[in-house]
């Protein structure tokens, strides 16, 4: 029983974490990410390494919640 609590409480994290992530990344009109700096002003090259690391952690955050999700699907039939 703690081992499923404790895969829903990592679950609700990484849904949350999935959540800010997609809404950080840049669209065609500069998302959010464009407010933190990641805009294409004059650091350019660093806002490219900046969309690569948000990338790589987006898909990290959706690969482990479908995990979770498979997980919380077995655990609680």
């Amino acid at each position: 029983m703690v081992i499923t609590w404790t895969v829903i409480a990592v679950h609700i994290a990484l849904c949350v974490s999935l959540i800010v992530s997609v809404l950080l990344h840049s669209g065609k009109g500069g998302g959010l990410s464009e407010m933190f700096g990641g805009g294409m002003g004059s650091a350019a090259a660093a806002s490219s390494v900046v969309e690569r690391n948000l990338d790589r952690f987006t898909v990290f955050s959706a690969l482990a919640f479908t995990f979770t999700t498979m997980i919380l699907a077995i655990r609680l039939q």
